[in-house]
C-alpha cells in the first residue's frame, strides 16, 4: 500500500492556492519596489544581459552558416568556431556598411540644413500662415520673429538645459560603452554555446525526473522556436517596409532618402508604436525642407502601414504564433508600463509563450485533476 504523503491531504490545493494568492497580493501591494529591484539587477548586469541577447539575436545566423557552409567539418568546436567568426565578419560588415552609407549623409543633411535654413523657415511659415485653428492663422514671425532671434531662442534652450544635454550625453556614452561590452560579450557566449547548453542540459536532469526533463526541453524548444521565428520576421518585415519607403522616396527624388528610409525601417521593429515614432521624425524632417514632400510622406506612411499590416506581416507571420490581436495590444500597453521599449519589444513573442503555458501545459493540466486523471 502507498503511503500517503502530505499532497494527498483534502486541504493541500486550497492551501497552496491560498500562499500562492498571499505572495501575488504582496508583489502586487509592492510593484513598485519589485521593479525598481529588477531596475537594480538589470542595471548591474546590464552588459551581460544585453551580451546574452545579441549571442541569441545573431545565434541563427551562426548556425545558417554552421548548417550551409561548414556543413562538412566533422569537428563540432572547429565547426562552432567557424561559424561564430563567419557570423560576426558579416555583422561588423553590415555595421560599417551602414555608417559608411548614413554618417556622410547625416553630415551633409546637417550642414544643409544649417546653409538653408533662412529658406526652411520661411516656407514652414508660409505653409502654417495657410492653416488656422478656429480662424486663428499661425505665424511664426509673430511669435519668434526673424530667422536669426530663432536661432538665438534655440541657442538660448541648449543653455538653460546645459546640464541636462550633458547627463544624457553622458548617459548616451554609458550605454554605447555597454553595447560594446556587450558586442564583445556576444562573442564569447557564441563561442562557448555548446559547453553552455550542455552544463545547462546536464543541470536539469540533475534537478528533474527524465519525464520532467523532456516536457522542459521540449517548452524550451517551442519557446526558442516562437522567438526565432518572431525576431527573423520582424526584421525581414522592417527590411521590406525601409526598402519600399527608399524605393518610394527615390523615384519622387524627395531630399534625405537613406536617412528617412534608415529611421523608417528601424522604428518598424518596435510595434504598434514604432511606424508612429518613424512617420513623425521623418515627416519632421522633410517638413523643414519642403513641406509638400512632408504631406506625400505622411500619406504614405498611412498606405505603407495599411499595406504591411493586412499584407505583408499576415504573410510573414501567418498563424505560427497564434495569438489574437486583443492580447497582442493587452501585452504591448503592459509591457510599454513596466519595462519601456524593451517590453513593447519583447511583448509578442512573450504573450506567445503565456498562450502556449495555458493551452498545452495548465489547461490539460487542470481538465484532466477535474476528470481525475
Amino acid at each position: 500500500m502507498r503511503k500517503r504523503s502530505i499532497k494527498d491531504a483534502p486541504w493541500y490545493p486550497m492551501a497552496v492556492a491560498l500562499c500562492i494568492a498571499v505572495v501575488f497580493y504582496i508583489i502586487l501591494s509592492h510593484i513598485g519596489s519589485v521593479l525598481m529591484g529588477i531596475g537594480t539587477f538589470i542595471r548591474f548586469f546590464r552588459p551581460v544581459i544585453f551580451g546574452c541577447i545579441l549571442a541569441y539575436i545573431i545565434n541563427p545566423l551562426s548556425k545558417l552558416f554552421k548548417r550551409k557552409v561548414f556543413k562538412r567539418i566533422k569537428t563540432e568546436n572547429k565547426s562552432n568556431l567557424l561559424s561564430t567568426t563567419m557570423t560576426f565578419i558579416v555583422v561588423i560588415a553590415f555595421l560599417v556598411f551602414m555608417m559608411i552609407v548614413l554618417i556622410p549623409q547625416l553630415a551633409e543633411s546637417a550642414q544643409t540644413f544649417s546653409n538653408n535654413f533662412d529658406e526652411y523657415y520661411e516656407s514652414l511659415n508660409i505653409m502654417l500662415n495657410k492653416v488656422s485653428i478656429g480662424g486663428l492663422k499661425l505665424d511664426i514671425k509673430s511669435i519668434v520673429g526673424s530667422s536669426e532671434n530663432a536661432m538665438l531662442y534655440v541657442a538660448d534652450f541648449i543653455g538653460e538645459n546645459m546640464n541636462k544635454i550633458l547627463d544624457y550625453s553622458a548617459n548616451a556614452g554609458k550605454n554605447i560603452a555597454d553595447w560594446l561590452i556587450a558586442f564583445i560579450l556576444s562573442i564569447y557566449l557564441l563561442a562557448e554555446k555548446g559547453r553552455i547548453k550542455a552544463g545547462l542540459s546536464r543541470l536539469l536532469k540533475a534537478l528533474f525526473s527524465n519525464e520532467k526533463y523532456m516536457k522542459i526541453v521540449s517548452f524550451l524548444r517551442k519557446s526558442d522556436d516562437i522567438f526565432n521565428r518572431y525576431i527573423a520576421f520582424n526584421l525581414i518585415d522592417s527590411l521590406i517596409i525601409g526598402s519600399l519607403n527608399a524605393i518610394f522616396m527615390g523615384v519622387l527624388g524627395m531630399e534625405y532618402t537613406g536617412l528617412v528610409s534608415f529611421v523608417v525601417g528601424i522604428t518598424n521593429i518596435i510595434p504598434t508604436i514604432g511606424p508612429i515614432f518613424g512617420a513623425v521624425i521623418g515627416a519632421f524632417v522633410l517638413l523643414m525642407v519642403k513641406p509638400t514632400n512632408a504631406l506625400i510622406f505622411i500619406i504614405f506612411t498611412l498606405i505603407l502601414q495599411t499595406l504591411d499590416a493586412y499584407i505583408i506581416k499576415p504573410r510573414l507571420f501567418g498563424n505560427s504564433l497564434g495569438v489574437s490581436g486583443l492580447w497582442v495590444l493587452v501585452g504591448i500597453v503592459v509591457g510599454g508600463n513596466m519595462f519601456g521599449i524593451v517590453g513593447i519589444l519583447l511583448a509578442i513573442p512573450l504573450i506567445a509563450i503565456i498562450d502556449l503555458i495555458y493551452n498545452t501545459y495548465l489547461l490539460p493540466w487542470l481538465e484532466n485533476r477535474r476528470i481525475g486523471i
